[in-house]
């Protein structure tokens, strides 16, 4: 996020594009709410269902799956056309800006209707609130990202704000959500093959130098496969080995058909998970981890603040933290470089030592600006955001406040094209998935929470009343819905929530797993699949009746 959380507070128009915040950020979403409620902050929600949130927004924008870069051009098309545009901003701190709008100047609200689905006259409406105000900040998530457009869709959201000059002050922002517990602080640290520590790109001759000289040995200078590449590399062969942290792949990726054969596939599984996962089931060799509470570290949040994470609870007999497990290995593999503590391991019930994880963030500080002023000494009386430089520094809730990292801010003319599968007479509808309130991610843990469970409907295919007329379907019945990939029988639930020709599922189920479903195609740029549309067909249980 570029903007802090307690900055929700500061906006006077919040726009939540592809996230359900309230049932997926359930605290961020209430922050949204109640700004809303205080000081009356207009809500624009663009999403295909009418998720709880558009009850309270202002207008809310039914655009069809995939068609998020169209319905957001032509908001600029209107800011550009009504002279709404920050002028200041644009001269003083940004870049290519004329060719931008001539890429808008044909992306009318008339054509984005067309391809949206939405109303012109709502687009007009969008715009000239989001356009008129004072401080206007964007909040998205996978909705935008899983698709095959998904680089150009956060572009086209970049575009938006700097159009209007909603980047650099409180109550503004380009603010993703991450969707899982410290993904941010995973990103941070490296966890992408293009990427060292702090955002230093592997082909990056000085970058990789200062990694060596740290690690005392060569690193490679090509970026590596990213995880949704993998899974084909290792039905060819070219992976023999995975080592699975906290992940579980054979539920999450699309495609599950594809996944399952790419981790019965490679040779050699090693999953290293809390619980025995879908995933774990398939493994060669499984390291039971210690859970979040039962291990010493940092986590970050999604608004980039550095916390730290104290052992509560000692871990079950058997079981490790992560740290210490991947230190024992990196031991045995090579003695002479390892850094493991062989001679105090012991898997199971032990108390951590600070001293191990504070080393490894001191490192990592050392090599990275943007958290060289930060250390646990700090961390001991509350979370830091980076930037954060020195010692002195108090962090930082907005980032850009004073110029972007590369000089100035570019506009990026982005050309909206269609999802990757569209619907036919085979399979005539599009599917999109995502959560719900009392699930998380592939239910590993709140599967196993009764009370989540009896709070929950289960597994579900959304469907407008219209269409479960004309196939005589009723509420509860259960359908058969079927891609070019797999087949799923689960219950209907008809709501005027969802445009007709929509369907929604969500993914945590293994009973009615959606990703078997899913489309494993790429944005080409990211490598992220487009797992939010595809197309399906839905057959009537008990007669056969497909969809027309």
């Amino acid at each position: 996020m570029s903007n802090g959380i307690a900055s929700i507070a500061e906006a006077d128009v919040i726009f939540v594009i592809g996230s359900n915040t309230t049932e997926t950020h359930p605290v961020i979403g209430l922050r949204m709410l109640q700004a809303a409620k205080d000081h009356g902050a207009d809500i624009i929600v663009a999403d295909p269902r009418r998720i709880k949130l558009a009850d309270k927004a202002r207008l809310w924008l039914c655009q069809k799956p995939g068609t998020d870069a169209a319905l957001v051009n032509a908001l600029c098309h209107v800011i550009v056309r009504d002279d709404l545009a920050d002028r200041d901003f644009i001269s003083s701190r940004t870049e290519n800006f004329e060719t931008f709008a001539e890429a808008v100047a044909e992306c009318t609200p008339e054509w984005a209707e067309k391809i949206t689905g939405v109303p012109a006259a709502d687009i007009e409406e969008a715009a000239k609130i989001y356009g008129s105000a004072e401080r206007a900040a964007i909040f998205y998530t996978m909705g935008i990202t899983q698709h095959t457009s998904g680089t150009d869709n956060v572009k086209s959201l970049a575009n938006l704000a700097l159009l209007t000059g909603n980047l650099g002050k409180p109550g503004t922002g380009l603010n993703p959500l991450r969707g899982q517990n410290n993904v941010q602080g995973a990103s941070d640290m490296g966890c992408a093959p293009v990427f060292f520590p702090g955002y230093q790109r592997v082909d990056d001759d000085a970058a990789r130098k200062r990694f060596e000289e740290l690690w005392g040995g060569k690193l490679p200078g090509k970026p590596g496969l990213t995880a949704t590449e993998m899974s084909q590399a290792m039905i060819d062969g070219t992976i023999e080995a995975m080592w699975i942290m906290g992940e579980n792949p054979v539920m999450s990726d699309p495609n599950l058909s594809h996944a399952r054969k790419a981790f019965s596939s490679v040779k050699f599984l090693v999953v290293q998970d809390i619980f025995l996962t879908e995933t774990a089931e398939l493994a060669d060799v499984v390291l039971p981890a210690a859970a979040y509470a039962e291990k010493e570290g940092t986590f970050t949040n999604t608004e980039r603040r550095v916390q730290r994470v104290r052992q509560a609870v000692l871990p079950p007999q058997g079981a490790c933290d992560d740290l210490s497990i991947v230190q024992a290995i990196a031991e045995r593999l090579d003695p002479e470089k390892g850094v493991a503590f062989q001679d105090d391991f012991r898997p199971g019930g032990d108390r951590m030592d600070p001293a191990k994880a504070q080393a490894v963030f001191d490192e990592i500080a050392s090599v990275w600006p943007a958290i060289a002023g930060i250390n646990y000494e700090r961390l001991e009386t509350g979370g830091i955001q980076w930037p954060c430089p020195d010692k002195d520094h108090p962090g930082t809730p907005v980032l850009f406040e004073n110029g972007f990292p590369r000089g100035r801010g570019s506009f990026t003319p982005v050309v909206w094209r269609n999802p990757e599968e569209l619907p036919d007479a085979e399979y005539p509808f599009i599917l999109s998935t995502g959560r719900v309130l009392y699930q998380y991610h592939t239910g590993t843990m709140t599967r196993r929470s009764q009370v989540l469970e009896d709070a929950d409907r289960g597994p579900v295919i959304e469907m407008n009343p219209a269409d479960a007329a004309r196939l005589q379907i009723i509420e509860g019945e259960e359908v058969d819905v079927a891609s070019r990939r797999g087949t799923i029988t689960l219950p209907v639930l008809v709501t005027e929530r969802i445009r007709p020709g929509v369907t929604f599922i969500p993914f945590h189920y293994k009973e009615a797993a959606a990703n078997l479903l899913t489309n494993d195609a790429l944005d080409p740029v990211s490598k992220i699949p487009e797992a939010k549309v595809c197309a399906v067909n839905v057959t009537k249980k008990s007669s056969g009746t497909r969809a027309a």
